[in-house]
């Protein structure tokens, strides 16, 4: 095998890798390569200027992820709590027609007069106020002897004691006349009027449990209905911070049904003239500590009021002629509307089915109202009939009063109950308690 030169194989060996070791034989693209290392060496400090200018788009989009987080999660809280609101929102507005029938007192010409003529002393104008001058002509009204003995003084009519009676009685009427008018806001007011009286006359015990609150924490309206008989409702209606009983029922022999606790006795004034013609105006079946709170049926009554404040130990307060109005109004309003939806008949024929000058709201329902202005929660027991119940649980009686519409109120408490409709004639801005109905 022939030997070959070193020198040729070195020189071929050159000449065979020069092609290789030189990729640019051509001009343009030799000038192309020395472009393209140019910009592989300019590449890396280009890196170091882009890094920041990155993190800085980075942080831009991470902000606005949160941004667009926190928008979308108060939008979805906006919507939730405006379906809230729509949920809760009352039904359509209260009739107007109703609203303006409701309003109209058919009887307040006459009402007027009758005033006048009390305060004129003409107690005999009306036959109704005639039995105030038949109680033997006189009122019992006791007053210590020179030894602190108790003696049974009479006070005629015409006796000096009567005329100081006299010029209280007028004094008191023509007060509660001159504030009786259509108001509200009136509800606002039954804590200072009512609740106040009766928490400085009990010391504050009853507020023990309830310091800078303007209301009772719990109330319960004890209804004296028959149903009350079908439960024991006795220590559930103990357990409220605040009982109201109505129209002096009796709670002996019935403590498990209607319990035995007592905070407030709330009346009509038939059930004070009743108690007036005893010795001492005596009406506290609950006992002689027990407030009373009366609203008046007749303005005669107001004698009866003033004979027996003076022996009365524990308040006796009136309700406010306002408030009186405000409940006229609203059991109006609802008996309009029973009347209509179920006779089909105009609002004109209204007062001859239930004698418009005379018809009234019950003590019971107006005891519910007194206690939404001056409770945080209210539990009502003892409202509602039964074919087979008592009209009371502590009498005989099976019918019902005229007087009264008991289903138009009824329609009342279920409105309260519901808690999300519009009660008529109450401000927007007063807030109706929770209500329970035990039946």
């Amino acid at each position: 095998m022939p030997r070959v030169n070193e020198s040729e194989k070195d020189g071929s060996e050159t000449e065979t890798l020069k092609p290789i070791m030189d990729p640019f034989p051509f001009p343009h693209l030799a000038t192309t390569k020395r472009n393209f290392n140019f910009s592989l060496k300019s590449h890396f400090p280009m890196k170091r200027t882009v890094r920041p200018l990155f993190a800085l788009l980075l942080l831009l989009v991470f902000a606005a992820t949160l941004t667009s987080r926190a928008v979308l999660r108060r939008g979805i809280l906006s919507i939730e709590l405006e379906s809230r609101v729509r949920i809760r929102r009352p039904p359509p507005q209260l009739n107007s027609t109703l609203l303006h029938h409701a309003a109209v007192e058919i009887g307040e010409e006459k009402f007027k007069q009758e005033i006048q003529s009390l305060l004129d002393g003409n107690f005999g104008s009306q036959a109704r106020h005639r039995t105030f001058v038949s109680w033997r002509r006189f009122i019992h009204h006791d007053r210590g002897g020179a030894e602190g003995a108790v003696a049974n003084l009479p006070a005629t009519l015409r006796s000096p004691l009567f005329y100081r009676y006299w010029l209280d009685f007028r004094k008191v009427l023509h007060d509660w006349f001159r504030k009786r008018r259509f108001q509200p806001g009136i509800m606002s007011e039954l804590t200072r009027s009512i609740k106040l009286p009766i928490d400085s006359h009990n010391n504050n015990k009853l507020q023990t449990n309830n310091k800078n609150k303007n209301k009772y924490s719990s109330c319960a309206v004890v209804g004296n209905s028959g149903i009350l008989l079908n439960r024991n409702y006795g220590s559930e209606i103990d357990s409220h911070e605040v009982v109201i009983r109505l129209n002096n029922a009796r709670v002996d022999h019935f403590e498990t049904k209607v319990g035995k606790k007592t905070s407030i006795s709330f009346m009509n004034s038939n059930i004070l003239h009743l108690c007036a013609r005893r010795g001492g105006c005596f009406c506290h079946p609950y006992g002689d500590n027990v407030p009373i709170v009366m609203y008046i049926c007749q303005a005669v009554h107001f004698l009866d009021y003033t004979v027996c404040n003076a022996s009365h130990k524990a308040p006796l307060l009136v309700t406010d002629p306002r408030f009186d109005v405000l409940c006229a109004r609203i059991v109006k309003y609802y008996s309009l509307k029973r009347f209509v939806e179920e006779s089909g008949k105009g609002l004109e024929k209204w007062g001859e089915a239930h004698d418009g000058s005379l018809f009234h709201y019950s003590s019971g329902m107006q005891a519910v109202i007194l206690a939404l202005g001056i409770c945080d929660r209210v539990s009502i027991f003892g409202f509602g009939k039964l074919a087979s119940a008592k009209h009371h649980y502590h009498t005989n009686q099976k019918a019902e009063l005229h007087l009264h519409d008991y289903e138009a109120e009824y329609a009342f408490y279920r409105d309260l109950v519901d808690g999300n409709r519009a009660i008529p004639f109450l401000e927007d801005r007063f807030k109706v308690p929770p209500v329970v109905m035990y039946q």
